[in-house]
């Protein structure tokens, strides 16, 4: 092992939530972010729908029923209180920094809307929100002097003291393993579609980057920090069907929204698009099974040929170079794993069960979004999360740690250099079942739609 490092905080993650929490933290405080591979290779970067606000006032009760409509009711209260009471404030922050979201002709926000959603309350940047966002959080990241970001280095374990988070041990590219050391650190590894490999079943297909394999989750199980909800996997209704392995190309919602409709082998219109995901993926699995098919068909009919152009100028290409013109036919579509509601359990201010050690983004569970989530509430989430995480740690910053070892334990040293990270990649998914006892992800119960 190389020499150690120390800094003030360590962030393991360059998505939404490490960046916000990034910016959120004073300048007076040295900061490590790292990320696994390329640092624009997030899941944040592939969101497409928006990002839900608080339309008004009368919008309060109307967008948490809807939140808990879609999750269950297995909710979290107070978090999606927090959340919805906060949104103003990030999304004027996110304009402040930059973000271009639509606008009306007289120059307001202009808002669309998602399944199960009971009326528009979503910003939005064509159908590249998540881009727009995140590059611009990556922008102002890059101008603060207190923060350093490093590429292809990869959590791989925590250190631990007496039940405090000391920092990190990481792998660079060369596979060598290194401490950092940290007061404070903020894990925002991202969700678990990496395990879904191939195209044969929905849970083998993921709209996810492969290289998001649920880090921060195996490396909280093994530390005893709690996890919640672990099967609780949501699989998005329409991702384009191709046939071809690899990480499927995501249909937003919003384009449902707008008045796409799924159609069966026929032609016909078979089920109420604006449902939640949940119950939409479960009638086009029940639909592709009555015709023995591999895919059901999403027609644009609805939506004048300006709009598609305005709106949705990815899917619009995309699609095309897959050989459909959506202006023209509808094209195939399957439901694919998209995003992971369970995770590292965390309280109202992102804090984990080991002190000093924090989750923010998809990698953790603060009940927001119960056993299914409402669409475009994930960035939002994750953005309002992650600013609160920055504020715990900003409280506690005076707060004495509990001096760090010298050496740590040789047998997890020895774990991380003989068996290499790449190596724990390819390991089975159920590494990752919760010490609850729930099932674990992708069990094929019917949760997996959630």
């Amino acid at each position: 092992m190389t020499n150690d490092e120390t800094y003030d905080v360590v962030i393991a993650g360059c998505g939404a939530g490490g960046l916000y929490t990034a910016l959120n933290l004073p300048s007076d405080l040295s900061i490590l972010m790292i990320a696994k591979t390329e640092v624009d290779e997030c899941d944040s970067m592939l969101a497409q729908g928006g990002i839900c606000v608080l339309h008004d006032e009368d919008d309060y009760q109307a967008f948490f029923d809807d939140t808990l409509r879609a999750g269950h009711g297995e909710n979290r209260h107070e978090s999606v209180d927090i959340m919805i009471r906060s949104s103003r404030a990030v999304i004027n922050d996110l304009i402040d920094y930059g973000v271009d979201f639509a606008r009306t002709e007289t120059g307001e926000l202009a808002y669309t809307r998602e399944a199960a959603h009971s009326r528009p309350r979503i910003c939005f940047h064509e159908d590249t929100t998540g881009k727009e966002i995140t590059t611009r959080l990556l922008a102002a990241v890059r101008q603060k002097s207190n923060v350093e970001i490093r590429a292809y280095t990869t959590m791989v374990d925590i250190i631990e003291q007496n039940d405090v988070c000391c920092g990190i041990i990481a792998e660079d590219a060369q596979g060598d393993a290194y401490r950092i050391r940290a007061r404070f650190t903020v894990m925002a590894t991202g969700g678990i579609g990496g395990v879904h490999r191939g195209a044969e079943t929905t849970m083998d297909i993921s709209t996810n980057f492969p290289s998001l394999t649920g880090d921060a989750c195996r490396i909280a199980r093994e530390h005893g920090v709690e996890l919640e909800n672990m099967d609780y996997v949501q699989i998005h209704p329409t991702s384009l069907y191709t046939g071809r392995p690899g990480r499927a190309f995501l249909i937003s919602e919003s384009c449902r929204g707008e008045g796409a409709i799924l159609l069966d082998a026929q032609g016909k219109r078979f089920t109420d698009e604006l449902q939640p995901r949940d119950v939409v993926s479960a009638a086009i699995h029940a639909q592709m099974e009555a015709e023995g098919s591999k895919h059901v068909w999403l027609s644009f009919e609805n939506i004048e040929p300006e709009m598609i152009h305005h709106h949705f100028p990815s899917i619009y290409q995309k699609c095309l170079e897959e050989g459909y013109d959506i202006t023209k036919e509808p094209i195939p579509v399957v439901p694919a794993q998209h995003y992971f509601m369970g995770g590292v359990h965390v309280d109202s201010d992102s804090q984990t069960t080991m002190q000093h050690l924090f989750a923010v983004g998809e990698t953790s569970c603060n009940g927001v979004h119960g056993a299914n989530r409402l669409a475009s509430n994930s960035l939002l989430e994750s953005l309002v999360f992650a600013k609160r995480a920055a504020q715990k740690i900003v409280a506690d910053r005076s707060a004495n740690v509990t001096p760090f070892k010298q050496e740590i334990p040789v047998y997890r040293e020895a774990q991380i250099l003989v068996e290499p990270h790449l190596q724990r990649e390819a390991e089975s998914p159920p590494s990752l079942v919760c010490s609850n006892e729930k099932e674990p992800y992708g069990s094929g119960s019917t949760q997996s739609y959630r």
